[in-house]
Parts: structure tokens; C-alpha cells; sequence
């Protein structure tokens, strides 16, 4: 039950191939990415840590339970909603509070593994910080949930940052891909395994508070395995910390208008409003369970076929993007993310919002029913669909492109302006309005049909402009990086 606000595919990605050759590796909300090796280059002096396997199978457990412990609230709102009688407002209330504290929160963990110790830090965030999951599930009203589970979310976005560092400093550059591919896989294994467990308790009307416990007492005891398996490397270089920043959303202000001569990046920012697909993510556990009448158990095992999609979608990505550019060149990325824009916007609204078309069966959930219908076979299949086109158009189009444009000196500064700020804070926003206009017009399918299919038709239409900037900034990136060193850009 990956955390629909760094949504499946987003959250267990696997590795793609920048256009520079260069192995990045998605982040955790799908928008940012880490490059591996940058230069291929084996620190000499380098010495492998001790049990560094086994440290890194506990650190890819770390990690999904740190997604199915933020994703708990999503999955069973639907319960929620019944228990304290709040509606669509309050789930993009709680979706908004996951997004905001990644933006506010997720620099200032950084600082403390930097001057703490990630060892220390993780253990507190992914482990000890549990304990908050666990009292949300003591909740008596909405007020006490909203204040335990916000402050739980606060040290769930803290861990991947720290997580990566940690890697870094465990393995050589020629060695990091491995590493994060096993991380990764670990990851999506054992959330694919989590999330339907957990859904046993959608029978129960109280289950969410059953999943907090679960989740929160999971969440204490991978603290427990990081300290027993996870040994730090004595010697951090200012190179890892800075790497440890940059992931964790720190840029310089200083360089945001030179982004902005370039129009290739421009373009990105003014194409991110319509980049909606992370709120969907907050919602569609609701449409299931009570819009389609599929129960929260049910929700549990459709969200597993999304999630095996998913995992499978950034791979589907890189290998589309590779076959486009061999026969398109540049022009291929573009066209790739045209057809995917209109593709995800179909697979939305034949999922969330044309069900019936796949279950004619479907109906609400009355007040304090389990179910009323199974999904067919078809709609399983339909969501499966759905999530492997999920990540197609982020791990084989926009990732690559930004990487392609923008000078080496402003990587950084380029991915956590666009995608941990820009998108960051327009997904807060988002989740909050959804939310409201679900209840106002009371109709939760439709509001994602209007606020999710019809942004990403737009943007199809949008990227025509990257047919005029891009091919022109990717030959002029390296004399734009020349230009920065000289202090002329």
C-alpha cells in the first residue's frame, strides 16, 4: 500500500537511462531522481562496509514500510469517513498535509542526518516515529486523527533522502545501480505483499485503527533492524552531503532565473498545473470502496494490481523513450509523452469514472456495508492497465529531457525547483480543492474525470511547444555548463 501521495509507480521505480548514458533512479514521489555515478568514477580509497547486503535488504524494508505506513489513511478513508462523519474535504485535508510536510520537513531531516548521523536519524524517523501511526489508531474523533497522523506523516516523507545517502556511502559509484535496484525491488515486493494483508481488516469497521497498529508497530520494528543491521561508514565526503541536500529539496534562489533561460525548462513549468495524476491517487481508494461499492478489502487488492503495473511502467518507460529516440531523435521523447498524456487520460476515466462500462453491477456503499459487488476480472485487469501507463511519460519523457537541457552545475537546483517545490506545492493545493469540490457537487467520480483526464488532454496539447525548444537546448547544454564555470550565463 505504497503511499498514494508518492504513488506506486512512483514509489517503486527502477532504473532509467538518462540520454547521457548516466543511470538515475526514480525518487520516491517519481519527480525527482538521483544520479548514480556521476562520471563513473570509484573512489580508490574506498572500503565496503560489513554486511552491506544485509544492510540494504533492511533499508528496502525500511522504505516500504515507510510507504505503506503513509499510505494507511488513503487506503482505509472510507472507514474514516464513517467512523467521525467527515467527507471528501477531510481525505484531501489528510492528502495535502502528506504533500506539504515532504516540502516543509523533508530539508530540515536533512540537516539533522548531517549533523546527527543518518544512522540515527533514520532509526528515529522510519522506527521510533512509528509510535505516532500507532496512537493514530487510538483516535477519538476527526480533530485527534488529523493532529496524531500529521505529525506521523512528518517522519514518513523524512526517509528516502537519508535512506539514499546511506547507499551512497556504502557501495562505489559502479556498484550504486545494483544497490538501489535491490533496495527498490525489496521495496515493491514486500508493499504488493503488505497491501492486501492489510486489507483483511476492511471487513472490520474499525480495520483502519487495526492497520495503524499494525503499520505503526511494522514501522518500530524496522528502526530496530536498521540498528542491528545498518553500519554507518565513518567517513562521509562533502560530496555525499551535498547529495544528501540536493534530494532532500535544498537549491540556491541564486540560480532559479538562470533555469529560466532556457525554454525547454520554461516549458516544464508552465506544463506541471496539468500534471494532476498524484492526486488521483489520494481518491481512488474512496471511488472503489464506496462510489463503485467494491469495499475497502477489495480497494486493497485492486490497489496491488495498480502497484504491479506500476513497478513494471518506469521499465516500460525507458524502453518506449529508447525506441522513440532511435526513430524519432529528440523529437521522439515528445511524441512519446503525447500519446501517453492521452492514454493515462483514457485509462482514468474508463477506470474511475466509466466503470460500469467493465462491472454493470456496481453501486454505492450503503452506510455500515462491507460491499455490495466484486470487480470483475476485467476491471482488475483495466487498473492493472492503469497503473502500467502510470509512470511511462515521467521515467521515459520528462526525467530524461530535464536531465538533456539543463547545465550540470544546475541539476540540482532544476529538479527540486520544478518537481519537490512546483509540483509539491500545486499538489497540496490540488488535494485540498478536489477534496472540496467532491462535496460540493457531491459526485467524486466526476471531479476526477473534470480534474485529472481532462488536465492531462490539455497537456498533450501543451508539449507542441517542446518541438520548437527542446532539440535546440539539448545542443546547447554543454555550452551553457561552459558558460556557468565562467561565470557568463
Amino acid at each position: 500500500m505504497t503511499n498514494p501521495t508518492t504513488p506506486a509507480g512512483h514509489n517503486t521505480p527502477g532504473l532509467v537511462q538518462a540520454p547521457d548514458g548516466d543511470l538515475m533512479t526514480l525518487g520516491e514521489d517519481g519527480v525527482r531522481l538521483v544520479r548514480e555515478g556521476e562520471n563513473s568514477q570509484d573512489d580508490p580509497t574506498f572500503v565496503a562496509p560489513k554486511g552491506r547486503t544485509a544492510a540494504t535488504v533492511t533499508l528496502g524494508i525500511s522504505q516500504s514500510i515507510d510507504n505503506s505506513e503513509g499510505g494507511v489513511s488513503k487506503t482505509f478513508f472510507p472507514q474514516i469517513m464513517t467512523a467521525f462523519n467527515v467527507g471528501t474535504t477531510e481525505a484531501g485535508l489528510l492528502n495535502a498535509l502528506a504533500s506539504a510536510a515532504r516540502m516543509a520537513f523533508g530539508p530540515v531531516w536533512a540537516i539533522a542526518a548531517d549533523r546527527f548521523g543518518r544512522k540515527k536519524v533514520l532509526f528515529i524517523v522510519t522506527g521510533l516515529w512509528g509510535l505516532w501511526t500507532l496512537a493514530t489508531g487510538f483516535a477519538g474523533s476527526w480533530t485527534q486523527l488529523l493532529v496524531l497522523y500529521g505529525i506521523a506523516l512528518v517522519g514518513t516523507v523524512a526517509g528516502e533522502p537519508i535512506l539514499n545517502g546511506l547507499l551512497g556511502s556504502m557501495y562505489k559509484a559502479s556498484e550504486r545501480g545494483r544497490a538501489f535496484g535491490l533496495v527498490r525491488s525489496t521495496s515493491s515486493a514486500l508493499g504488493i505483499v503488505i497491501t492486501p494483508i492489510l486489507g483483511q481488516f476492511g471487513d472490520n469497521p474499525d480495520g483502519w485503527r487495526y492497520a495503524m497498529y499494525a503499520m505503526g508497530g511494522l514501522s518500530v520494528l524496522s528502526g530496530i533492524l536498521i540498528l542491528i543491521f545498518v553500519n554507518e561508514p565513518k567517513r562521509i565526503s562533502s560530496s555525499e552531503i551535498a547529495e544528501l541536500r540536493e534530494e532532500a529539496g535544498f537549491f540556491r534562489p541564486s540560480d532559479v532565473p538562470k533555469l529560466f533561460k532556457i525554454p525547454t525548462l520554461v516549458g516544464m513549468a508552465l506544463m506541471l498545473p496539468l500534471v494532476t495524476s498524484l492526486v488521483l491517487f489520494g481518491f481512488m481508494n474512496i471511488v472503489w470502496a464506496r462510489n463503485l461499492g467494491y469495499g475497502v478489502k477489495n480497494g486493497s487488492y485492486l490497489y496491488t494490481a495498480f502497484a504491479i503495473g506500476s513497478t513494471l511502467s518506469a521499465l516500460l518507460g525507458g524502453f518506449l523513450a529508447d525506441l522513440f529516440t532511435k526513430k524519432f531523435g529528440n523529437k521522439g521523447r515528445i511524441m512519446l509523452f503525447q500519446l501517453y498524456a492521452v492514454a493515462f487520460a483514457t485509462i482514468v476515466a474508463l477506470t474511475m469514472y466509466f466503470a460500469r462500462w467493465w462491472d454493470s453491477d456496481v453501486s454505492p456503499l450503503p452506510k455500515g456495508a462491507v460491499s455490495t459487488n466484486n470487480p470483475s476480472v476485467t476491471y482488475y485487469l483495466m487498473v492493472f492497465l492503469m497503473g502500467l501507463i502510470f509512470s511511462i511519460g515521467f521515467s521515459g519523457c520528462v526525467l530524461p529531457m530535464v536531465s538533456s537541457v539543463a547545465p550540470r552545475q544546475l541539476s540540482a537546483t532544476t529538479f527540486a525547483l520544478l518537481f519537490s517545490l512546483i509540483q509539491g506545492a500545486l499538489t497540496t493545493v490540488y488535494s485540498l480543492v478536489v477534496g472540496k469540490v467532491a462535496d460540493v457537487i457531491g459526485d467524486l467520480q466526476l471531479t476526477l474525470l473534470i480534474g485529472v483526464s481532462v488536465p492531462y488532454l490539455l497537456n498533450a496539447l501543451v508539449w507542441f511547444i517542446f518541438y520548437k525548444t527542446y532539440d535546440k537546448d539539448v545542443k546547447l547544454q554543454a555550452e551553457r555548463t561552459r558558460l556557468i564555470e565562467e561565470g557568463a550565463f
